[in-house]
């Protein structure tokens, strides 16, 4: 599989809006309620994906013109030293094949992480595992999930 990585484009919206609420609904259904999905998915229209390219680095991985996984980067709360990882998606057909470790791979070698001291990522209930792998720990040692129902997850560089 070669996987072509690049910069979101307007044009990817629907693509990846469509990603999302796939993913969603086939891998985060086992720990999390529909309505809680549908919820989620209803605030991530193609709109909110066009906005959110012009506040982080918004990064599309394709299998030839398919996207199929997604990830950003983008400040923490305006900071200029902290930054949050957003949009870590990926096509559930796609899963365990090492797409979610060369999005995290991408999004580590971005500008935004490399100056960075900590890098924070709201991390879902499915995803947490993962996360852990990649090598981000609880906030303030916190593990339990917050009022969004997310576990929040930090890197510290330095």
């Amino acid at each position: 599989m070669d996987i072509n990585v690049r910069k979101f484009k307007a044009s990817d919206a629907e693509a990846v809006a469509s990603v999302v609420a796939k993913t969603l609904r086939e891998s985060n259904s086992k720990d999390y309620s529909q309505e809680y999905i549908e919820n989620e998915i209803r605030q991530m229209p193609a709109t909110f994906f066009i906005d959110k390219a012009k506040q982080t680095h918004f990064y599309v991985f394709c299998d030839q013109q398919k996207v199929i996984g997604t990830g950003a980067i983008g400040s923490y709360w305006g900071s200029t030293t902290e930054f949050s990882l957003f949009d870590i998606f990926v096509l559930p057909t796609y899963q365990g094949q090492g797409i979610g470790h060369l999005i995290i791979e991408t999004l580590e070698q971005d500008t935004y992480f490399q100056r960075a001291r900590r890098v924070e990522i709201p991390a879902s209930i499915t995803g947490l595992e993962f996360y852990q792998h990649m090598g981000y720990d609880f906030k303030d040692g916190r593990d339990v999930v917050d009022e969004e129902r997310l576990y929040r997850l930090e890197k510290v560089r330095y």
